[in-house]
This record gives structure tokens, C-alpha cells and sequence, in this order.
């Protein structure tokens, strides 16, 4: 009878082990296949529009996330899923880039994408 309480006490933990090592790989398995966007975003002369805040949409959801670029007008968005669309532009003074899409047909994990806008520094 104790061989049979032992027996199952490590059937258990092997079935405990081996579960929560399967949801570990599957967790790494989907965030290895997030995908990130960078880019900066430009005006006139290609000067670095520091500030611009940059507009990202998921067309699936229509869930729109924001970015402030950095003083070098750079912008980043991290944990984009790989099989949605989306589409960006930035704005700056009152005026807008045109829109730009991340497409899900591109299987980059980094994708960069710079964002051009006609207007003068403050």
C-alpha cells in the first residue's frame, strides 16, 4: 500500500512537471513570435522631429496605441502580434504623415519604419 501512495505522489509531480513545462514553451513560442516596430520620425531636410507622437492601429481590433518620439524622433512599439495589420502615421504641429502599414505578410521581428512630415521645427 506505501509503494502504491509513493507511486502515485510521483505520477503526480511528473504530470505536474510536465504540464507546467508544456504552457512554459508554448508562453516562449508565442512571445518569440511577437514582432517589434521602430523608426524615426523626420520633417523637412530629414531633421528628427522630436516630440511628434506617432499613432499605431491594429486593423483587426481597431485599438489604436501612441508613442512620443524621443529627441531624436525615434519611436518604438513592442508585442505586435505577427498576424494582424497595422497601420501608422505621425503628427506633429498640426500636421500628419501619411499613413504607413505593417503588413502581416512581413515576417520581420524588427520591422523599421521611418515617417515623413513637411514641417518646420518650433
Amino acid at each position: 500500500m506505501k509503494k502504491i501512495a509513493i507511486a502515485l505522489t510521483v505520477t503526480v509531480l511528473l504530470m505536474a512537471t510536465t504540464a507546467q513545462t508544456v504552457a512554459a514553451s508554448t508562453d516562449r513560442k508565442s512571445e518569440s513570435q511577437l514582432r517589434s516596430l521602430q523608426g524615426q520620425v523626420m520633417g523637412q531636410k530629414d531633421v528628427p522631429l522630436p516630440e511628434a507622437v506617432v499613432y499605431l492601429k491594429n486593423t483587426k481590433t481597431l485599438a489604436v496605441r501612441t508613442f512620443i518620439a524621443n529627441q531624436n524622433g525615434e519611436y518604438q512599439f513592442h508585442a505586435l502580434a505577427p498576424n494582424v495589420d497595422y497601420e501608422l502615421y505621425a503628427e506633429y504641429s498640426g500636421k500628419k504623415s501619411d499613413t504607413k502599414t505593417l503588413s502581416s505578410f512581413d515576417n520581420r521581428a524588427k520591422a523599421f519604419i521611418n515617417l515623413h512630415i513637411d514641417a518646420a521645427l518650433k
